[in-house]
């Protein structure tokens, strides 16, 4: 256990700075350019050791559902985080990051059969009331053009929860290094798509000296290192424990954001984040699956599939 515990330490270190490299991103390369860039340089990095360790792996491999992981876990929640970059700070898109574990049970709940306890809406309840603290209460932010930023946001870390669940049930048995490197491979296959689509990457930016760090902290450590850890953190825990890494990272995205890019840190942002936080620890409590049992016997709060 305390394996895992050092490993969200060192993953919400690495993700924290993650928010200000995109920012630095944002300008050379554009939004889908950094998804690409992203998961290309973590690739890269991770398809050596694949290579070296072929012999150890199954390669009958859940194709789909690694795709799938790769389109929410990388392509669309990192898209949707660069968009959202684009009119929020990098504070606080990390403190919205961190409703991944509230979305990360709804879609337990909704989609993979999980019991929610009252405890746990309560937290769902919580940290809704704490996404609207962070906003001012002004609703209308996630509507129209103005949704761009907080709303996608939102999506992004309900992309996250989505990948997370699916993750669990279909590649429990599939190796870590192997999930990773194919879910960054289909990410920056998506990211390329969007590349070209939208804008392209301008190469003369791409060789300045930040911007090269923002590609190698972000790409290499940020999705290479960090996506392992997380698939580690996942597997031998569980999607809400893996989600949790989000506690973390505001605080960490926070210091950074105000020492690298002069980011004022609000009120209303600190008092948002700390209900966000208490609803997150109520939500992120383990539910049990509706198998249409209700034996006494089981804990309450046990998560478990349905066969």
């Amino acid at each position: 256990m305390l394996r895992l515990y050092g490993a969200l330490i060192g993953l919400s270190l690495i993700w924290g700075l993650s928010f200000v490299f995109m920012k630095w991103l944002l300008p050379p390369a554009g939004i889908w350019g950094i998804v690409f860039l992203r998961c290309l340089a973590g690739a890269v990095m991770l398809l050596p050791i694949l290579w070296l360790k072929r012999r150890n792996i199954n390669w009958k491999l859940p194709w789909k559902a690694l795709v799938v992981v790769g389109i929410f876990n990388c392509g669309l929640a990192w898209g949707l985080i660069a968009l959202s970059e684009t009119e929020i700070n990098s504070s606080t898109a990390s403190i919205l990051n961190a409703t991944t574990p509230i979305w990360t049970g709804i879609i337990g709940f909704i989609i993979f059969s999980y019991v929610l306890t009252a405890r746990q809406w309560v937290g769902i309840l919580i940290g809704f009331f704490g996404i609207l603290v962070l906003m001012d209460f002004q609703v209308g932010q996630l509507f129209g053009k103005e949704f761009i930023g907080i709303g996608t946001m939102l999506l992004a870390s309900t992309c996250y929860g989505f990948a997370g669940q699916f993750t669990k049930r279909f590649l429990s048995n599939t190796s870590i290094l192997v999930i990773t490197t194919f879910t960054l491979l289909t990410g920056a296959v998506i990211g390329l798509i969007g590349m070209l689509i939208t804008e392209p990457i301008k190469p003369v930016m791409l060789l300045e000296p930040l911007t090269v760090l923002s590609i190698v902290g972000l790409g290499c450590f940020g999705s290479g290192l960090g996506q392992l850890i997380y698939f580690y953190i996942n597997k031998n825990g569980s999607p809400e424990l893996a989600a949790t890494v989000t506690y973390l990272i505001p605080a960490t995205a926070m210091v950074w954001g105000y020492v690298l890019l002069g980011e004022a840190i609000n009120p209303n942002v600190i008092i948002g984040l700390l209900i966000i936080f208490a609803g997150v620890y109520l939500s992120s409590k383990k539910s049990k699956v509706n198998d249409g049992t209700n034996s006494s016997s089981e804990k309450q709060g046990e998560l478990r599939q349905v066969k």
